[in-house]
């Protein structure tokens, strides 16, 4: 399998993967619960897999250039949890695990707009 394929196979699995989280956030907070420890470590794996991603990415600029516009998704989609997290600390549990499920839903559009633009 060469780069190509292999940076676009994992950003297919990269929206699926968000889709699931964020069906999980939000069965999460319509259970009463918060952000589990299990849940939160899912999303580190999610953002961890992105910097892959976009070394996988960067190493393909090198041979072609990229069009700008999915090059900023690639970025987005790297800022959005993070950000999601930073927000939702005040927030009650239920509503932190609400909030988590929307933005890893928003992640996945992400992901998804990402891969139309490549």
């Amino acid at each position: 399998m060469d780069v190509l394929a292999l940076h676009g196979r994992l950003g297919v699995a990269i929206g699926l993967y968000f889709a699931a989280l964020g069906v999980w956030g939000l069965v999460l907070g319509a259970s009463g619960s918060g952000p589990t420890p299990s849940f939160r470590g899912a999303i580190v794996i999610a953002e961890v897999v992105i910097v892959l991603q976009g070394a996988l990415g960067g190493f393909l600029a090198l041979r072609v250039a990229p069009e700008w516009i999915h090059v900023l998704y690639g970025f987005a989609l790297l800022a959005a949890m993070p950000l999601a997290a930073t927000v939702v600390r005040e927030y009650s549990p239920r509503r932190a695990s609400f909030a988590l499920g929307l933005a890893a839903l928003f992640a996945a559009g992400l992901a998804v707009r990402g891969i139309t633009t490549a």
